[in-house]
């Protein structure tokens, strides 16, 4: 259940309980924050411009996000903000703008800053920075590089970051990536990504000829999970990993598919978990991207009109709408707040 984040002057226990919830963003030329207050009155400080709004599309939705839920804009000024996640600590939120080839940092404390540039790509060949980011489970910053076309760890301090790398994967059967986007870690250090096209000028110029899902072992092994996809984008995992999650981008199939995955990190069973191609078009901008699951099972994935509450299995509870196409979410640090890109 999404709970409160700030704002009011009691944070204890009892307050994190109370039956509001709250969702924080980052969106399109916004960084945003989508908040309930979980005390009698909201702050004086600061005022945010709100946006959106959570609408119901079955019963057990408001058990998720209030009725009352609001969306805040928290900063603005990116080309297209992606891949956030909670770092916590001194440096908070970090997100992507992939065409400005950076990453940008978010604190309740002093806001939004530029934290990283280059980010993906950094010899300026183009096709991007970094997308998707992950913590590893030694908690070092993993990055899906689009013009660099690989797999990535950052090789520098928290407290003085540069763009120094090391290379986790750049290639399938001795063929370049075309442009990684997302990323997920299993309990067993596997990392699961996707690669699409978007960073290439034109999906022909893909040098493997296939969008790809694929699995990173722990050993360093590549194995290709899925080429069927046309534009595989978020992918997440279910509480217990045993189902895996990926978004498809595409207009004319925008769903989410699920495969059954065995502990060796092979996968049957593939479906599609949800269908959205029909509700997409102007009057609700945006596609299946980046995605999230709670605790519950529940995923959190970005779709025509906002953020999209699917339970676990595959029903629409609700859709938080966002005004404009949403690229990715993140939850905050104690899965009680909800970061939005766009």
């Amino acid at each position: 259940m999404l709970q409160p984040y700030l704002g009011c002057s009691n944070r204890d226990f009892q307050v994190r309980r109370a039956r509001r919830k709250q969702l924080q963003t980052s969106w399109a030329a916004w960084l945003l924050l989508a908040l309930v207050w979980g005390c009698d009155s909201p702050p004086a400080e600061p005022e945010r411009l709100i946006i959106g709004e959570p609408v119901a599309a079955a019963t057990g939705f408001a058990e998720v996000v209030d009725a009352d839920a609001r969306v805040e804009v928290l900063a603005e000024g990116y080309a297209w903000s992606e891949g956030p996640v909670w770092v916590g600590g001194s440096i908070g939120l970090l997100y992507s703008d992939v065409p400005g080839n950076t990453i940008h940092r978010w604190h309740e404390a002093d806001g939004a800053s530029v934290w990283l540039t280059p980010s993906g790509d950094t010899d300026g060949s183009g096709g991007g920075g970094s997308n998707g980011l992950t913590l590893d489970a030694a908690g070092r910053l993993i990055l899906a590089q689009h013009g660099d076309r690989r797999i990535a760890r950052l090789e520098a301090p928290w407290d003085n970051p540069a763009s120094r790398f090391e290379t986790l994967t750049d290639s399938y059967d001795d063929r370049p990536y075309n442009s990684p986007n997302d990323l997920v870690f299993g309990s067993d250090g596997s990392l699961y990504f996707t690669d699409p096209p978007y960073g290439l000028e034109s999906p022909s110029q893909s040098a493997l000829g296939f969008m790809g899902v694929y699995r990173l072992g722990p050993s360093g092994n590549v194995s290709l999970i899925d080429s069927t996809l046309t534009r595989p984008n978020g992918i997440a995992l279910s509480p217990d990993e045993s189902v895996l999650y990926v978004a498809n981008s595409d207009p004319e199939q925008a769903m989410w598919v699920a495969y059954d995955l065995s502990p060796d990190g092979t996968v049957s069973g593939k479906r599609v978990f949800a269908d959205a191609t029909a509700s997409v078009g102007q009057e609700n901008p945006g596609l299946p991207d980046g995605l999230k699951v709670d605790t519950e099972g529940r995923l959190f994935a970005t779709g025509p009109g906002g953020v999209w509450v699917l339970d676990s299995s595959g029903a629409h509870l609700g859709t938080i709408r966002t005004e404009g196409a949403t690229a990715n979410v993140a939850f905050g640090e104690d899965g009680s707040t909800l970061f939005l890109t766009s």
